[in-house]
Formats: C-alpha cells, structure tokens, sequence
C-alpha cells in the first residue's frame, strides 16, 4: 500500500512534496483573500449538484453550513491555515470534509482550475465595484475643490510654460475627466468578467449531465434580462488571464492619472507657483529643515503609479510565452492583481482626501493669470476677425511679443503706432485684447473655459456624481 501523500491529489505519489516545495508552492497565504469567492462558488456548486441528483438536499444543505461556518472563522480570524493544502480551495473544502462527510463529493465534476478562474471572475466584479465607488468619490471631493476655485483664474500651461488663461475649476474638471474614464474602465472589466468558467473542469468539461447554467445564474452571471452568462469553450476559460490584465491595465491607467494630478498639486504647492495650499494632514516636514512643508502623499500617489505599472507588465509577461491551458506559472497571477486592487483603493482614498483640503492662494493665482503674454493668441484672433489669414497674424503678433520684450514693457503697453508699422491690421482698438474677462467671456464653445461652459460643467458634474444642489 502506498503511504499518505497529498491529501487532494496524492493517490498517483509514493511520497509527499518536500518541505521546501510546499512552502514554495503554497499559495494560501495570499490567495486566502478570495475564501468569500470560493464559497459563493462552492455552495452554487453543490446547489447544482443537488438539482442533478448527485448530492441529497439534506447534504447539500450541510455543506452550504459547514460552509458558512468555515467562511465566519475566516472573517473572525479563528480558522487554520495549513500550507500543506496549498491553497485556499483546498483548505476550506479539507476542513469542509472533516465535519462534513458529504464534503467529499463537493469536488465533483470541477477541477480548481475552473474554480479558481470562477473566483477571480467574483473578485473582479466586487473589486471593479469598490474601485469605481472610490474614484467617484475623489472625483467628488475634485468637485468641491473646483466650486472653491470657481472664480479663480490660473494660467494653463503647454510645455511648463505659461499658455493662456483658465479658471482653475476648468484644470480641475481636466483631471476629472480623466478619472471618469478610469471610472468607466473599471465597470468595462466588471461586465467583462461577467461570465462564469464553473463546469469546464481541468480542461475538457466532464461526461456528467451538469447544469453550468444554474451555476452561472446563482452566482449572478448574468446578462442585463436575467439570462445565464457562461463561457463557452472549456479551454480558454481555464487558460483565459485577459481580465486580469485589463483589471491591472485599468489600475495602472488610473495610477498614471493620478500621477498626473500629483505632479500639479506638487507644482501649484511649490514656493515658485504657491497656487495652492495642500492639507497640514497629507503633508510632511523635514528632520532637519523647520520650514518644509513636503507634498508627501502627493509624491506617493506618483511613486505608486509605477507599482502599478509594474504589477501589469508582471502579467503581461507572465502570460506570453504559455501553451494552453493551465501552467503552474498563473498562481502568479494572483498577486499582483491584489495588489494592484489594494494600491489603487488607498490612491483613490488619499487623492480624495488630499484635494478635500485643499484651497487656493488667490493672489498668486491672480498675478500669474494676469500675465498680458497669455492673451497673445487672442491677439492673433482679433488679426484673424479683421481678415488677416492666420499664419501671418501669428508672425506679426510673434513680432509685437518681441517689441514688448525688447523694450521691457507688456505688450499692451506698446505705442498703437509701433504696433501698426508691424501689421497694418491693428487697429485703434487692438489693446482691448488683454482684458481678461473678455477673453474669458468670448471662450463660448463645449468644453471651453468661458463662465458660460464653466457653469454648464458643474451642472454637469453633479448630475454625474449624483451631487444635489
């Protein structure tokens, strides 16, 4: 007779692993994460076996207990892990079979690679979920920021150099724009995982009469008229890692925007701009300078969006070179997706805080926007409106910068006549150009800065963010 090997697969094995190769192979203490997953999963299972006749509903009815039991000990902290079961599925139902002998048919006609893959199909629906709810929540705390900010205006920059105008609450409304895609993106990787991988086995499916689609109905895979959603070739969907990628890609895009909007607030906070003012709470000093105040979670959100980055291209890699289907290369799918999942939920909750205490230092808005140098488009408009083609009313503006910056004075200040022997199209009136309410005021079109548009954007934002008054 053989010794006991492997408690789950070991009838083919004279011997157990290794100490070494169980701890490194074990996966349970990362993929332990999942047990609320794994026993939705299994008590679907064990529901559709019961509807097929190869469990009692008495047996049924006690695994789904022992299952409940089990997943409070979880939560509680009280249940035992053992790294000898390798992983999460095995712990839970091993400890399922010990108090609950009909235990022992829960794994019929399913392999752990469709069970694992049902799972992470789970995970990624309540992750997508959290994750949009935080980014609509930091896109709130950027509404309010921006209604603070409303009658601010700041010079927009191209390059770092000062370009023209804008309210700040325009910028704002920038990053938040980029964040409802990131919003859209997460739901977008939700409804992509929104069919279920139960009932493909190791590979092949299984010759008993199983029915994946009441599986798939019980866990909520299903499409927008209650009708099951199951995938529909047994091999890709023990092989398929794409939502896993396109739940870090998600992350990772989300983390270069807020990356983004980090590197703003560091530069809007710095001596050189002092636009605004960051939260006494989200910012650090110095151990050996007394006056530093560092942005410090500001320059995290933007450290963190490398890790993300590096979590995707981890799965990218992962993932290239395999034949199908299964490979003991996908445990390592499992954590760099929790981690992106964990990384991205603070970003989202400390950007939100961050800007919530945020305000603007309105005179040092003010004497940047006032620069007359930002207008000089507007100047080469008003050449345009006066039937000038437009790249000769940009090189004769081009030239009237020159003359300001030659004679050390703004360029509203030049002589009329010094003006006119550059282009004959200026007129009289061409210095009324440089007032900024004007210019504002003319920026009428969708998605302008103008008070207008600026208006129609907070109506806008809080119909989208459910934001009442």
């Amino acid at each position: 007779m053989a010794k006991k090997t492997q408690a789950t697969w070991g009838g083919r094995f004279q011997s157990g692993p290794a100490a070494l190769m169980l701890k490194f192979s074990e996966s349970a203490s990362f993929d332990r994460r999942l047990a609320p997953f794994d026993v939705a999963g299994s008590k679907a299972h064990s529901a559709m076996l019961a509807r097929i006749g190869l469990l009692t509903a008495r047996e049924r009815d006690a695994i789904h207990a022992g299952l409940d039991r089990i997943l409070a000990e979880i939560e509680e902290g009280t249940f035992t892990w053992d790294e000898r079961l390798e992983d999460v599925h095995m712990n839970i139902e091993h400890a399922l079979t010990l108090r609950v002998p009909a235990a022992a048919k829960l794994h019929t006609a399913r392999s752990r690679n469709d069970q694992v893959a049902t799972d992470m199909r789970l995970f990624f629906r309540h992750a997508c979920a959290v994750l949009a709810e935080k980014v609509k929540n930091a896109q709130s705390s950027l509404l309010s920021a921006a209604a603070a900010g409303r009658s601010v205006l700041i010079p927009g920059y191209t390059h770092l150099q000062r370009a023209q105008p804008v309210f700040a609450a325009h910028h704002v409304f920038a990053w938040m724009e980029m964040l409802e895609r990131d919003r859209a993106r997460f739901l977008e990787v939700a409804e992509k995982a929104n069919e279920c991988p139960l009932g493909s086995g190791a590979i092949a499916g299984t010759t008993l009469s199983i029915d994946r689609e009441y599986v798939a109905k019980l866990l909520g895979f299903v499409d927008k008229k209650g009708r099951a959603r199951v995938t529909q070739n047994s091999m890709d969907a023990v092989a398929d890692r794409d939502t896993h990628i396109e739940f870090a890609s998600a992350c990772a895009l989300f983390g270069v925007h807020i990356s983004r909007i980090a590197e703003d607030l560091i530069l809007w906070s710095s001596a050189e701009f002092k636009f605004v003012s960051l939260p006494d709470e989200f910012c650090t000093g110095s151990s050996l300078m007394p006056q530093k105040k560092n942005p410090d979670s500001c320059e995290l959100l933007r450290g963190k969006s490398a890790r993300l980055q590096g979590n995707l291209h981890t799965l990218l890699t992962l993932v290239k070179g395999l034949p199908m289907t299964y490979n003991r290369d996908l445990q390592e799918d499992k954590s760099p997706v929790f981690d992106s999942f964990d990384q991205a939920s603070v970003c989202a909750d400390v950007l939100a805080a961050t800007v919530k205490g945020l305000s603007f230092i309105a005179d040092r808005c003010a004497a940047a926007a006032s620069d007359p140098a930002l207008l000089a488009t507007d100047l080469a408009d008003y050449l345009v409106d006066r039937g000038v083609p437009f790249r000769a009313a940009h090189h004769a503006v081009g030239a009237v910068v020159a003359l300001a910056e030659k004679r050390g004075c703004p360029i509203p200040e030049l002589p009329t006549d010094a003006v006119q022997r550059i282009h004959a199209g200026f007129g009289e009136d061409w210095a009324k150009v440089f007032d900024l309410g004007r210019a504002l005021a003319m920026r009428k079109g969708t998605g302008m800065p103008g008070p207008g548009q600026l208006s129609r954007q907070f109506a806008r934002w809080k119909k989208i963010l459910g934001v009442r008054g």
